[in-house]
């Protein structure tokens, strides 16, 4: 059988960057990636498939320099976004986070963006395979190889490191990991992909000139129902823009209270509506007294997985330490690094995977779950506690939280006026539970999988 030094399954974002990241520290890595169709790629290649927005200090944990980035690959620089609710909104300029990149942010060409790492991964000396299906990986402490990686071909890989990076799916990643578990405990429990994750559908569509907004994302919160579930617009290039939403998995409508303060939903639904029809009522209701939506608002059917248009599941649980003792990483969407509350998850999939391929290469992977903590910790306890304050929030929640937050970024002379006569104890109670919640994950109390659970 052919062998490497590290074997990673997954060619997204975190399995590239292992596959780079062990390649430029001397080892032999290869990157197997099954594959799928894209209307904006040509040939086969990853699920490249998300919002594609990357805000200031993201671009600080990724640790890639920005101008190696390639041209093609940014659609838009960004000068902030807005957060639409039912009667009040508020709009942000910075992030307020310390990033060396100037400027609020930029949205970008996924697929292009996910082949430059596949370049970048094989200028170091990757062997990057695509079309290729992992169906089982079979692990031998004391073997050599270690690992030895089954492909639907019949053919075998061995390799003496193993990068799990199979994206929310994790189609192979549990299958390795409920090995190591209790025989009464299964993986799915803490990253089941039908009842912890968020399932999300875009639609790249041409924008009026006169209302398309080129250099802001756009969120709607409190329209639909569910855990932080919204609809939103992100700018691409031309006029063109990525208008989508982010839900849970298996809503029951008969489950919603008080549904008829839900914007999007209608008294007629008797079940939760399709992504599609959400995005269509969502433009009805924002442009339909001015524009025909299905002439003016027209699909770009040369993009996105099929027609215009992709669905794709988010990762949106608390990460999972791996079993490094075994020499296995995981890394990206895989580990739960996605955040549902804001579908961010490139940038961290990107260190994450990083960090697995350099301590691979340079045999530290025992120092993985330590590292990544290190590295994207502080982002993914804000994430985990985000999520947590606004699961159970409702349309009224949301208008509350918008109404402290335009209140707190007055003008300094009638600030305070304002904070005492609306805002003193909701937003002491806002501030109060972010800092409780987040106390509450202190010393990594946010990861729900801990390395010490593995049996080994």
């Amino acid at each position: 059988m052919e062998r490497y030094d590290v074997a990673v399954v997954g060619g997204g974002p975190a399995g590239t960057c292992a596959g780079w990241e062990a390649a430029k520290g001397g080892a032999s890595a290869v990157v197997l990636e099954k594959g799928v169709p894209r209307e904006d790629r040509d040939g086969l290649g990853p699920d490249s498939t998300d919002a594609a927005g990357m805000l200031d200090y993201w671009v600080d944990i990724m640790d890639i320099d920005y101008e190696r980035i390639p041209d093609e690959a940014i659609l838009r620089e960004l000068s902030g976004t807005d957060f639409v609710g039912p009667n009040e909104s508020v709009s942000l300029d910075t992030t307020g986070m310390a990033s060396s990149y100037d400027g609020f942010g930029f949205t970008f060409q996924r697929a292009r963006m996910d082949d430059w790492l596949r370049e970048e991964a094989e200028s170091a000396g990757a062997d990057y395979r695509v079309g290729v299906s992992v169906t089982d990986v079979e692990t031998d402490l004391s073997g050599d190889p270690r690992h030895v990686l089954g492909l639907r071909d019949g053919e075998d890989i061995g390799a003496k490191y193993l990068v799990l990076a199979d994206g929310p799916q994790r189609q192979v990643t549990n299958r390795v990991l409920d090995r190591f578990l209790p025989d009464d405990a299964d993986v799915t429990d803490y990253v089941g992909t039908t009842h912890a994750n968020h399932i999300a559908y875009q639609e790249h569509r041409e924008v009026p000139e006169d209302v398309f907004e080129d250099d802001r994302l756009k969120f709607w919160w409190g329209y639909m129902p569910g855990e932080t579930a919204y609809p939103w617009v992100f700018p691409n290039d031309g006029n063109v823009a990525r208008i989508g939403l982010t839900m849970p998995i298996g809503m029951d409508i008969d489950e919603v209270e008080n549904r008829d303060d839900y914007a999007l939903l209608e008294p007629e639904d008797d079940g939760i509506p399709s992504g599609s029809e959400y995005i269509r009522r969502l433009l009805e209701r924002e442009y339909g007294d001015r524009y025909d939506i299905e002439e003016d608002f027209p699909l770009v059917e040369d993009r996105g997985k099929r027609g215009g248009t992709e669905t794709y599941a988010i990762s949106s649980t608390r990460p999972i330490d791996s079993p490094t003792r075994a020499g296995i990483a995981v890394a990206g969407g895989a580990m739960g690094t996605t955040s549902a509350f804001h579908e961010g998850g490139y940038h961290v999939a990107v260190r994450s995977g990083r960090i697995a391929g350099e301590l691979a290469a340079n045999d530290e992977l025992r120092r993985y779950n330590d590292a990544w903590k290190d590295a994207i910790g502080d982002e993914l306890l804000r994430n985990v506690t985000f999520a947590d304050i606004v699961a159970e929030y409702g349309p009224a929640d949301w208008d509350r939280t918008f109404g402290v937050a335009n209140d707190l970024l007055a003008p300094e002379d009638d600030r305070l006026l304002r904070w005492q006569l609306r805002s003193g104890l909701a937003g002491l109670k806002v501030v109060g539970e972010y800092k409780w919640r987040k106390f509450g994950y202190r010393d990594g109390k946010y990861v729900q999988l801990r390395e010490s659970e593995y049996q080994l």
